[in-house]
């Protein structure tokens, strides 16, 4: 029978406790929110919400076409602009997503011949990247700097090395600085996604590759999403102009991608221009993730430090992380769940996502729950 696999599959999800399942939320609700990506809490924000609308009635509900035909307004080269500009790099390039963004940064950049040097706990959309490029892969220790010289020994010709720069699933930060030295003695380019960086870390939010000093670097190249800190949806790579000239020639999830939806382009310019004349928000992001691991580990819950926005708390199970997330939900509280195949070490997590709008008293009710319903 056709995709008679499939149905062996889903029963082995099944008894592996890994079946993932549609919620739809409504669009109000009780629930107090640390599971989204919603850093700075800008998603509902009037001004965003209102740059949206302003640019849904000003350029219709659609891009109408590939960024290389129709796709690409006044609107999305405004943003790029001012993109370019807060993060301090040449030029910049918005795309459909940030996994189109990872996408075309990876499989552009490393032609036939050369070699991608990739971190172990990158993001999946990096992984695809590397495994749709035509260049030889090699999987390196996780932060691991020496691993990456080494690999990079290896290989005599044209190399990048990939990275997160804040992982998703610890929330912890890449040693760019590190990897940026190793880069520069084999030639190599750094490329790295920012999309957990953007809006948390740097000066007034511009990012870890900002914090890290190497920002508008020649061989530095920075993807990020705009769905996050940003509050909107879509992706950006932000580099050299020759490097973003040569995305627009030669990226597939560019060239034959719908360009981003006017009203996405403007949510997240509204958001950029708040970021900049409210730059607290992003301390605030970073001071909630550090009271959200204080409270945890002092009611004796496995908390990883985090180095962002990203609180992560370790569960003894996929079955009981999916369980204590359920019961956190019953009490009020959404949460993140992170398990297999999701986490590259195997091992399952709550993922709390610290908003830089949340209260003294949220917080504090956030770690109630967690702590009465642990497994």
């Amino acid at each position: 029978m056709a995709f008679g696999w499939i149905d062996e599959q889903a029963e082995a999800r099944r008894r592996a406790g890994l079946v993932r399942t549609l919620r739809p939320r409504p669009a109000a609700s009780s629930l107090l929110d640390l599971a989204s990506n919603d850093y700075l809490g800008l998603a509902h924000h009037p001004e965003v919400t209102e740059g949206a609308a302003r640019a849904a009635r000003t350029w219709g509900g659609g891009s109408t076409g590939s960024r290389l035909v129709t796709g690409t307004t006044e609107l999305h080269t405004e943003l790029e602009r001012e993109l370019a500009a807060f993060c301090g790099f040449e030029a910049a390039l918005v795309f459909s997503s940030g996994y189109a963004a990872n996408l075309a940064a990876v499989t552009a950049l490393a032609p036939h011949g050369s070699l991608i040097v990739s971190d172990a706990g990158n993001h999946a959309s990096l992984i695809d990247g590397c495994r749709l490029a035509r260049a030889e892969r090699q999987v390196v220790g996780h932060a691991d700097p020496q691993a990456v010289r080494k690999a990079l020994a290896t290989h005599d010709g044209e190399a990048i090395v990939v990275s997160d720069t804040v992982f998703s699933v610890d929330g912890d930060r890449a040693p760019l600085a590190a990897l940026a030295e190793v880069c520069r003695e084999h030639g190599a380019g750094l490329v790295v996604d920012d999309a957990h960086g953007l809006g948390v870390l740097g000066d007034g939010g511009r990012g870890a590759v900002q914090a890290a000093g190497l920002a508008g670097a020649a061989d530095v190249v920075v993807t990020a999403t705009l769905s996050k800190s940003l509050g909107s949806q879509g992706g950006v790579v932000l580099g050299p102009a020759r490097v973003v000239d040569h995305l627009v020639n030669a990226a597939r999830t560019f060239i034959f991608d719908t360009g981003l939806a006017p009203a996405a382009a403007g949510a997240a310019l509204a958001a950029l221009r708040l970021l900049t004349r409210e730059p607290q928000r992003a301390a605030r992001a970073r001071e909630v993730a550090a009271e959200l691991h204080a409270r945890l580990t002092a009611a004796g819950l496995e908390a990883v430090r985090p180095d962002a926005a990203v609180v992560s708390v370790r569960a003894p199970s996929p079955e009981q992380a999916v369980r204590w997330a359920a019961d956190c939900r019953t009490a009020g509280l959404a949460v993140g769940c992170f398990r297999p195949p999701s986490v590259p070490d195997g091992i399952s997590r709550l993922r709390l996502t610290a908003r830089a709008d949340l209260t003294g008293a949220e917080i504090e009710r956030a770690v109630r729950v967690i702590g009465e319903t642990r497994p």
